[in-house]
């Protein structure tokens, strides 16, 4: 600690041998400083507040029927961009700031300047702008500030709109490139359907279910044509024993005409539809249409089988009585001779019946047949039909969604550009027409004298401690014995007299009021300025 203090002591002492160098440095430096701070010219601001309001009630009315406009993202986008160099030099035109540049250089350095005394600021939240500028002459800061005003609001309009107008164009390329691709895709997929047109299946069936249906019926039929032949056999039995029996043994046989024989093909019917029946309960319910069709289809065959047989019961009789009568008329040669063709005869009716029958049978048994070979040798090559079938299909639904999607959203674009630009979307209030301050808002004199004064008295300091540094003077014999390497035999005294202590104390005296008057002057400057600021405010 004793070392620090001998060391500021001794440096103290070094500067005060170059006292008035540093005090010629200082007066130079707040004379320099004074003359600046009075010499910078007034500057005078301009501002203007604009509130944008954005709660419009089209915004809700129009929810998911247009995209809205995010306003405040704009805005404040704008905020930050319309400081640049084109804007400022269509603001300077605006503003006849370039009618007293005589160059291209001197434009440039208007245009810089302008961007540098150019703001926006925002409150943020309350979506509440300053715009402000600060010039040299009043009017030109009006000028400018109202001209940033108009440029503010058009702006942001312009820009909305020159976006929507370039999101349309786009839009309608890629709409025209996609009609194209639908176009193709339909016509591949037409073309595809007609050459395979015996695979198409209006219930929607594969190739797999197709057969196993078209088997079922070949099954069906051939169960149809198998009991449609043992009935014409019973049919012909029965005609072989008319034919062969004589009339006693025709009244007395025991064994009556089949009455069901007629009805063999409305039982198998029945059947058919009884299996049908069975296999739609297995998938539907009771209430299903086609369960209560299948239904009331057999009660329609059953009651058609029923007429049937009392026809048939009805046939016997007539013919039994006739028989009777004839018999009691007649001999019994004869009787049994008519009865004997009468039976004959109604034996041929059935046995041509199911003839027709079984040939009706034997065909649609051959169709089916067909149409199951010609099924299953397509099964081989539907796999890849419909591989194929699905992929155009595939690509037809990805291209129609897209163009779908696409035209909604120019839609939509659309109609956001025109809810961009209608009437209540997005007002812009002037809350602080453009004024001008009546007063310079700079520069602050006060400060810049300040600073000069700081400035002045620290370029003495340094003006003398640097002075000592480069001519340094042993003050002692310590410092002296410290900084040689020889030996210090001694020390020899001054010893001043009268008229040197005089002569130290008179510039003792002229440096204690050359530093004084250099602050008094700036504190009477102080002084000055207070005065006259109060009396303009007065």
């Amino acid at each position: 600690m004793e070392q620090l203090l001998t060391q500021i002591v001794t440096t103290a002492k070094g500067m005060w041998r170059h006292r008035w160098l540093a005090l010629a440095v200082a007066w130079v430096v707040a004379i320099v400083g004074g003359i600046i701070a009075f010499s910078v010219p007034d500057k005078y601001e301009a501002s203007a507040r604009i509130y944008v309001d954005t709660q419009s009630i089209l915004k809700p009315l129009m929810y998911g029927l247009a995209i809205p406009p995010n306003v405040e993202q704009q805005v404040g986008m704008l905020s930050r961009t319309l400081i640049s160099r084109p804007n400022m030099e269509k603001l300077v035109r605006m503003a006849d700031l370039d009618l007293g540049a005589k160059s291209k250089a001197e434009q440039d350095a208007v245009i810089t300047g302008l961007m540098d005394s150019v703001q926006i600021k925002s409150t943020g939240r309350d979506n509440l702008y300053t715009l402000s500028y600060r010039a040299a002459r009043p009017d030109q800061a009006q000028r400018v500030v109202q001209a940033l005003v108009s440029m503010f609001v058009e702006s942001s309009l312009g820009g909305s709109r020159k976006d929507t107008q370039t999101a349309k164009a786009f839009i309608d390329e890629q709409i025209k490139a996609y009609e194209v691709k639908l176009d193709e895709a339909e016509t591949r997929l037409k073309e595809f359907r007609i050459r395979n047109i015996e695979m198409n299946n209006v219930e929607g069936k594969d190739s797999a279910a197709k057969i196993g249906e078209l088997s079922q019926q070949l099954r069906e039929a051939r169960l149809a044509l198998r009991e449609a032949e043992q009935a014409r056999e019973a049919a012909k039995q029965q005609l072989k024993s008319a034919s062969s029996m004589a009339a006693p043994s025709l009244l007395s046989m025991p064994d009556a005409p089949d009455l069901g024989a007629n009805t063999a093909e409305i039982d198998a019917r029945i059947a058919a539809q009884n299996r049908n029946l069975d296999a739609l309960l297995q998938r539907y319910t009771d209430q299903h249409p086609d369960v209560v069709g299948a239904r009331r289809l057999i009660k329609d065959l059953e009651a058609q089988k029923r007429k049937e047989l009392d026809d048939q019961r009805a046939a016997a009789a007539a013919a039994a009585a006739a028989a009777a009568s004839a018999a009691s008329a007649a001999d019994s040669s004869a009787a049994v001779g008519a009865l004997g063709a009468m039976a004959q005869q109604e034996m041929g009716k059935m046995l041509a019946t199911y003839d027709l029958q079984v040939a009706s049978l034997k065909a649609r048994v051959d169709e089916y047949a067909g149409r199951y070979k010609n099924a299953v040798e397509m099964l081989k090559t539907a796999p890849q039909l419909e591989a194929e079938e699905a992929r155009l299909t595939r690509d037809h639904a990805i291209h129609k969604r897209n163009y779908e999607d696409l035209v909604a959203r120019r839609e939509r674009a659309s109609m956001s550009g025109e809810l961009e630009t209608a009437a209540g979307v997005v007002d812009f209030r002037l809350i602080d027409p453009p004024r001008v301050s009546p007063e310079p808002v700079a520069p602050n004199r006060f400060a810049l004298l300040a600073l000069a004064c700081a400035i002045s008295l620290a370029a003495g300091i340094a003006t003398a401690f640097l002075a000592s540094q480069l001519r340094p003077v042993f003050h002692s014999a310590a410092d002296l014995r410290n900084k040689v390497t020889v030996p210090l035999l001694g020390v020899v005294s001054m010893v001043s007299s009268a008229i040197e202590v005089r002569r130290e104390r008179m510039s003792m005296v002229r440096f204690m009021v050359g530093s004084g008057g250099l602050v008094g002057t700036f504190i009477l400057a102080f002084l000055i300025m207070t005065i006259l600021a109060a009396r303009k405010v007065a």
